[in-house]
């Protein structure tokens, strides 16, 4: 699967920047560098000490291309488990190809996507979750997702599954021992003894695949459709959200045509807000295309925020019938989807109007999006949505759809076993579920894997990771 030779990629984001850091790793990457380099105090490169820092130039032939600093990280002790070396040079797009070229003509071969991550891998420095956290942590954009990648990166997760793992497997041996003595009908292992660790298996597995829903909202940001008629203040709503003039505002009904998304973080969970087209009856086709695509969201997002005009009911332009007639339809037609409404343009009504709206309103949150008042109110009422509950109590949760998706098996492997337990079902039988169970256990970790699993997970890396 792995090759053995020497890699090189640029390891900070491509462009022009202050600096720029290219990565080498293999068994060559020292010498490589060291034909390469030029100390400021004639240090040889291979005669120093690993995770040590070294100023000079990196020269071809007389020419010199910049001044770099080169950190020597040597085999075990690498990120890679490689001899590694990193270069830091100034971030000039020609400095960088500059040097890369210069190393690739020297016998090194550019590195493809997660290279350096799979060889950590491969050498034991990071069991598969572990590195399928490094890419989470690279993408982490808000404080949740990063604190849980960060934990799985740790080993939290995977510390927890091969715990379980290595109990299941002492049984399995045991079980698989007294199949070799069948003649014999002993037991070597306690089915009491056994029960228990079932039962305890299912409740962490139950936990972890639960774990999932909380987890892929977190990773993946939250969307929140924020729907009602046109000219309600849907996009006033939105910039004030993300305070900035995002979407276009006017007075005229039917403005918004198409869905404006954009992303902010709340409470450190990443929100993503969609600004619909209004929904009203009407024969322009680009507004119908516009009121169809406004369906397609809520259908998408995972809670729905239902805005009205509260100055037309007093000003008789609507009626509060209507308005609970509307939420009605909306809560029918998405029962699983939570949804907040919410009575805009509240600065225009007199505190009689606003205790009517509150009393046939039930739940109703009270803002005006064009002065930004109650808008900090319903942020924290979006943001109680997320069972962040796990995050401050540093349990396990699951982000990656993989991870969810062997946890899912295992558990249909476990129920099986327990299944067979209880109803005395023969050793070799269970031996059967048990090994399948172990299968996608070790699936998760790393234990076991094949050469299409390794190649679709480190595709998804950033080339220098």
């Amino acid at each position: 699967m792995i090759n053995q030779d020497t890699i090189v990629a640029l390891a900070t984001p491509a462009g022009a920047g202050a600096i720029a850091v290219i990565r080498l790793s293999g068994k060559d990457a020292i010498n490589f560098a060291e034909n390469r380099f030029k100390s400021v105090s004639g240090k040889q490169l291979s005669k120093q000490a690993t995770h040590t820092i070294h100023l000079g130039h990196i020269v071809d032939g007389n020419k010199t291309i910049d001044e770099v600093l080169v950190s020597v990280f040597k085999n075990p002790n690498s990120y890679t488990g490689e001899d590694v070396v990193e270069i830091s040079c100034h971030g000039s797009n020609y400095i960088q190809q500059e040097i890369i070229q210069l190393f690739l003509r020297q016998g090194c071969r550019m590195a493809t996507a997660g290279e350096f991550t799979l060889r950590a891998f491969i050498n034991g420095k990071l069991d598969l979750s572990q590195a399928e956290a490094v890419a989470d942590l690279i993408s982490s954009d808000n404080e949740a997702s990063h604190q849980i990648a960060m934990q799985q990166m740790r080993g939290g997760f995977s510390s927890e599954i091969a715990k379980l793992r290595e109990e299941l497997l002492n049984f399995a041996s045991l079980i698989e021992l007294e199949l070799d003595f069948a003649e014999e009908d002993v037991e070597f292992a306690d089915r009491t003894q056994f029960k228990d660790l079932i039962e305890r298996i299912t409740f962490v597995l139950k936990r972890l695949i639960d774990s999932f829903a909380v987890g892929n909202v977190i990773k993946n940001g939250i969307p929140v459709a924020i729907v009602g008629e046109p000219n309600v203040g849907k996009s006033t709503l939105l910039n004030a959200l993300l305070n900035e003039e995002r979407a276009i505002v006017s007075d005229i009904a039917g403005t918004t045509r198409d869905a404006i998304e954009d992303e902010i973080n709340i409470g450190g969970i990443g929100f993503r807000f969609i600004d619909t087209a209004g929904i009203r009856e009407t024969k322009d086709v680009v507004e119908n295309i516009g009121i169809k695509k406004t369906f397609e969201k809520i259908a998408q997002a995972q809670v729905v925020v239902y805005l009205f005009d509260a100055e037309a009911i007093f000003s008789q332009k609507s009626t509060i019938d209507a308005i609970t007639t509307e939420i009605e339809k909306i809560k029918n037609k998405y029962p699983q989807k939570p949804l907040v409404v919410i009575a805009n343009k509240v600065d225009a009504i007199s505190n009689t109007g606003l205790e009517e709206l509150t009393d046939k309103v039930s739940d109703i949150k009270l803002i005006s999006a064009k002065n930004r008042k109650g808008i900090e109110d319903l942020k924290i009422t979006l943001s109680n949505f997320v069972n962040t509950g796990a995050l401050r109590n540093d349990e396990t949760i699951v982000t990656n759809s993989r991870h969810y998706d062997a946890l899912l098996k295992a558990f249909e492997e476990i129920q099986k076993v327990q299944h067979g337990l209880e109803t005395g079902l023969s050793g070799d039988l269970l031996a059967i579920d048990i090994r399948q169970a172990l299968y996608h256990f070790g699936e998760i970790t790393g234990e076991i894997t094949n050469d299409d699993l390794l190649g679709n997970i480190f595709a998804n890396f950033c080339i220098g990771k």
